[in-house]
């Protein structure tokens, strides 16, 4: 049965098995690659989009939890002409190394400033503990997502 939901602002109707997780909808089904597999586990947070604006693991989400949502990956947050305020900030204090991670990271930082316009450094850390960076870059991250804190 056709499953309807909607993707960085676009209605998508897949007919795709509703157990499928939602990283794969997004990669295979919409070629939305920016969403990146990690562990499969849901405890490394590379696949972190926005559902109805909470962050998520993709790997771990079926399709049928997003049916009827709206789903926002790292294609939709910014434009590279209009980047998100995290996005300008990652540049800004050179956050990634390898990358890999980083949609995620990126992700679960604009969901935290959503929800905490302004965090602590306890706030950020305890926000962004479920997300690993194998390039330990965390100290860039937290710097990065106070400084999109002033720009929102």
């Amino acid at each position: 049965m056709p499953t309807t939901l909607t993707v960085n602002g676009q209605t998508q109707t897949l007919d795709l098995p509703d157990d499928m997780p939602l990283l794969w909808v997004l990669r295979e089904g919409l070629d939305l690659t920016g969403t990146k597999f990690g562990c499969g586990i849901a405890s490394c947070g590379a696949c972190t989009v926005h559902l109805n604006g909470e962050a998520v693991r993709a790997c771990q989400t079926p399709l049928a939890a997003a049916a009827g949502a709206q789903v926002v990956t790292i294609e939709g947050l910014g434009q590279p002409q209009a980047l998100h305020a995290v996005q300008a900030a990652w540049l800004r204090h050179q956050v990634a190394q390898c990358g890999y991670c980083q949609s995620g990271q990126i992700m679960q930082a604009a969901a935290l400033l959503a929800a905490t316009p302004h965090p602590t450094d306890a706030e950020i850390d305890a926000a962004m503990e479920g997300n690993l960076c194998r390039c330990g870059t965390y100290p860039r991250i937290r710097a990065a997502i106070h400084d999109a804190a002033k720009g929102l």
